[in-house]
């Protein structure tokens, strides 16, 4: 078994890369994928805290699941808006997206 530290230590690394994409990236679609890269480090720390503390239950990896479908979800509404958003300006750039202001 991978001691815990390992994968904490895993997890904060993928999690450190998805919030560099969030503050560095100016399209959308790939802040959208850097999102998604931060969900799946909160899924693999609830999977090893969960292996970690009881490992005959699993509590961790049902929230695991969890965070996994509302990610799907979130991703697919994301990019309904990008595209949308992308037929209204040609562009998906966030620095140009202004439209919600008065």
């Amino acid at each position: 078994m991978v001691p815990l530290e390992h994968v904490l230590v895993f997890s904060a690394i993928l999690f450190s890369i998805g919030l560099y994409g969030v503050m560095a990236r100016r399209s959308a679609v790939l802040i959208l994928i850097a999102i998604e890269l931060m969900l799946n480090a909160v899924a693999v720390n609830l999977v090893a805290f969960a292996a970690y503390v009881d490992p005959q239950q699993f509590s961790g990896m049902v929230f695991a699941v969890f965070v996994i479908t509302i990610a799907a979800a979130e991703l697919g509404l994301g990019l309904a808006i990008v595209l949308r958003v992308y037929r209204m300006r040609t562009s998906v750039n966030v620095d140009d997206l202004d439209m919600m202001r008065w």
